[in-house]
């Protein structure tokens, strides 16, 4: 079942939420797969994304589109990863930039899932077939740090540590500007973009996102920016990266949350450099780090070129 469908609301259905209302109208499609639609951009009012809290009106003329089924498994593939540590539990990897996590639309291949089904003999399947082994994310252009379950008690112990704060994430990030103070803490809830869904943004009502906690220190200043430390309490789709467009001091290079594109570097300026947690196994608390790559020493050394005054 794919193509697009034209759902339009008939009198006496006015006032009902669009996502309950197109899984009644679309044969095959639950609400669940609606608002995966929906978050994808493929249902339309007017040409423009419809948001899933949206209510119906008479005449409104909705467009779904439908894409061809995805694959229902990764396939394993010979890509080259720096793996930082491996035991019968827990891999850690530090991810290059550009290489997306696990695979989703547009993104079925070359990803660290395809990777590690290459290289791990076995990954925990709490994940599910396209996400195995994989307990939390980094985004795409995010180099760094990720931790990666070998079997299902591992998975369920990272995934608690994640859930209750104890596991430690640390990044380094180059920031436009100077923060006021250098360091201090950004409490804003985080949800989905209303109009364009595939970006995340700072809610001003408590009730429309999901609480977000980011804490900063500044560790250097440059010209017109900062090197800044990054701890995460939560952690949302994009979280740095929203935080710190919201407070007007984006990542630099970072083109979606940002300012653009600059010539200094070719991705967001950002880095998983420290990664702690408790060993699902031993109960010892295990330290990793990652060196900061090519592009952001490189970086460093421009704006270093160019100090604060």
């Amino acid at each position: 079942m794919t193509g697009v469908r034209i759902v339009t609301v008939a009198p006496g259905e006015e006032e009902v939420r669009a996502d309950r209302f197109l899984a009644e109208k679309v044969e095959g499609l639950s609400r669940s797969a609606v608002q995966k639609l929906m978050d994808a951009g493929r249902i339309t009012l007017g040409g423009k994304p419809l948001a899933a809290n949206h209510k119906t009106r008479r005449g409104d003329e909705y467009r779904v589109e439908i894409p061809p089924p995805e694959p229902t498994e990764a396939e394993a593939e010979a890509i080259p990863l720096d793996i930082v540590y491996e035991d019968g539990d827990i891999v850690i990897v530090n991810k290059a930039a550009g290489m997306v996590v696990h695979p989703a639309k547009g993104h079925f291949g070359g990803t660290l899932v395809n990777a590690l089904l290459h290289g791990i003999k076995d990954l925990s399947g709490i994940g599910g077939e396209m996400r195995p082994g994989i307990v939390h994310r980094l985004d795409k252009d995010t180099t760094g740090l990720i931790a990666v379950a070998k079997n299902d008690a591992a998975h369920a112990s990272l995934s608690d540590q994640l859930r209750s704060r104890q596991m430690g994430r640390e990044y380094l990030a180059v920031v436009r500007g100077h923060l006021a103070p250098p360091s201090g803490t950004i409490d804003k809830p985080i949800g989905r973009h209303h109009l364009y869904r595939k970006k995340m943004t700072v809610n001003p009502k408590k009730s429309e996102g999901r609480e977000a906690v980011t804490l900063y220190e500044t560790v250097e200043r440059f010209a017109d920016c900062a090197l800044v430390r990054v701890k995460l309490k939560t952690g949302r789709t994009h979280q740095i990266r929203v935080h710190f467009s919201a407070i007007g001091h984006p990542i630099m290079g970072d083109a979606v949350y940002g300012k653009g594109k600059t010539l200094l570097i070719a991705r967001p300026a950002l880095h998983a450099a420290r990664l702690s947690l408790v060993h699902p196994s031993s109960g010892k608390t295990m330290t990793f780090e990652a060196p900061l790559p090519e592009d952001f020493s490189a970086l460093l050394i421009k704006l270093r070129g160019n100090p604060a005054r």
